[in-house]
């Protein structure tokens, strides 16, 4: 009495998989590939390629905001002169930015 009958649906046509309700899932995976993955992956290659390039000299950035000079390169460490006499040994991929000439000895003043 207060329940209607229920009917089923017909099944459409195609009788497989409908390509255009999946047309959105597929456009929203292509703009994350686009807006989110790729940039990413960028990023992570260039700061390969500069952790590959560092040298005795070079002056850098730690994760930590250590400012330092190079002192010596090892496979996994990075020596690091952060004062005349002070160094610390951090991990390579902790090496951040790659600083210009010049940079530590400007912010020192």
């Amino acid at each position: 009495m207060f329940i209607s009958s229920a009917y089923a649906q017909a099944a459409s046509g195609q009788g497989g998989l409908d390509l255009m309700g999946l047309m959105p899932l597929v456009l929203l995976f292509v703009l994350l590939y686009f807006l989110m993955i790729r940039p990413q992956a960028k990023k992570q290659k260039e700061h390969k390629t500069m952790l590959q390039g560092l040298q005795k000299g070079d002056e850098v950035v730690s994760a930590g905001g250590v400012l330092g000079t190079v002192v010596s390169v090892g496979d996994q460490f990075v020596t690091l002169d952060i004062s005349s006499g002070v160094e610390i040994v951090v991990q390579k991929a902790a090496v951040q930015t790659l600083l210009p000439k010049g940079s530590i000895k400007s912010a020192k003043q």
